[in-house]
C-alpha cells in the first residue's frame, strides 16, 4: 500500500490558501506553453499566436470544464445554486473540450490553419495534463474505487478529497502513466503524421483511450448506460476522431501517390533524353 499523507494545501495566509492542485495547474500551463513554442519555431509558425491561444484556451477550457462539472453534480448545485460560479470542481473533459472550442475559435477570427494549430499545441497538452494529474493525486481527488492490490493509495490527511483509511486504485497515477506514454507516442510520430491535423486528432483519440478505460477503475456516478459521463464524451470522441483519421490520412496518401507514379514515369525518360 501506498501512504499519502501530504497536506493538499501548500500554502495558508488566513483564509486564502495555495493548494498544490493549483500550483500543478500552473506548471502544467507553463509546459504546454513551452512546449508549444518550440513546436511553432520548428514549424514556422509565429510564436506570437502561441500567447494568445494560450489565453482564449485557458479562460475557455475554465469556463467549460466548470460547466461540465456543474451538469454532472447537477442535483447538488440545484440545492446549492450560490456555489454554481467557483473553481472547485473542474473536470478535464471539459478543459480540452472549452480549450480546443477557444482555439478554433482565435484560427477562424486571425484566419490561420486550424489543423496547423493543433498539431503544435497536442505534444504539450499531454504533458500538460500528466503534470496537472500530479496535483490531483495530493489532492485526493479523481480517486479510484476500493481495491486490495498491493500498489493501492490510502490517504490520511484530512483535507483531502478521497475517504481516508481506504486502499483505493491509484487512478491519479493511472492517468497520469497514461498521458506521458501518449505524450511519447506523439512526440516520435508528430514529424512522420500527415496531412496536417492528424497529430491533433490522435491527441484526442489516445487521450480519450486511456481516460476511457480508467473510469472503470474511478469512482464516479453511473450517467447513462451505466457508463459515466466522461466515458461516453470518450465514445464519442472516438467515434468522430478515429473515422476522422483514417479517411483524412488515406485522402492524403491518395493525392500522394499520382505524384509517385508520375516521378516515376518521367525519371527513365529524362535519363533517356540526357
Amino acid at each position: 500500500m501506498i501512504t499519502i499523507e501530504i497536506n493538499p494545501v501548500a500554502l495558508g495566509f488566513g483564509a486564502f490558501e495555495v493548494r498544490w492542485y493549483g500550483v500543478m495547474v500552473v506548471l502544467a500551463i507553463v509546459a504546454v506553453i513551452g512546449i508549444a513554442l518550440l513546436e511553432a519555431k520548428r514549424v514556422g509558425f509565429s510564436q506570437d499566436h502561441i500567447y494568445s491561444v494560450a489565453l482564449w484556451g485557458i479562460v475557455g477550457g475554465v469556463v467549460v470544464s466548470r460547466l461540465f462539472h456543474v451538469i454532472d453534480q447537477w442535483d447538488y448545485y440545484m440545492a446549492h445554486p450560490g456555489q454554481i460560479i467557483g473553481f472547485s470542481g473542474l473536470t478535464v473533459y471539459g478543459a480540452v473540450m472549452g480549450a480546443l472550442v477557444a482555439v478554433l475559435t482565435y484560427a477562424w477570427v486571425k484566419k490561420l490553419s486550424f489543423w496547423q494549430l493543433g498539431d503544435i499545441v497536442a505534444p504539450g497538452a499531454l504533458l500538460g495534463q500528466a503534470i496537472g494529474r500530479i496535483g490531483c493525486l495530493i489532492n485526493g481527488c479523481c480517486f479510484g474505487i476500493f481495491t486490495s492490490l498491493p500498489w493501492a493509495v490510502v490517504y490520511t490527511h484530512p483535507g483531502s478529497y478521497a475517504p481516508l483509511g481506504e486502499p483505493r486504485h491509484p487512478t491519479q497515477i493511472y492517468h497520469l502513466l497514461w498521458n506521458l506514454i501518449a505524450f511519447a507516442i506523439i512526440w516520435r510520430l508528430r514529424r512522420r503524421l500527415r496531412p496536417p491535423g492528424s497529430v491533433f486528432l490522435t491527441y484526442l483519440a489516445l487521450y480519450a483511450i486511456g481516460d476511457l478505460g480508467i473510469r472503470f477503475v474511478r469512482e464516479g456516478e453511473a450517467f447513462l448506460f451505466g457508463m459515466q459521463q466522461a466515458q461516453l464524451i470518450g465514445v464519442v470522441m472516438l467515434l468522430v476522431t478515429v473515422p476522422w483519421l483514417i479517411v483524412r490520412m488515406w485522402r492524403a496518401r491518395a493525392a500522394i501517390l499520382p505524384l509517385e507514379s508520375s516521378s516515376e514515369v518521367s525519371q527513365p525518360e529524362h535519363n533517356q533524353g540526357a
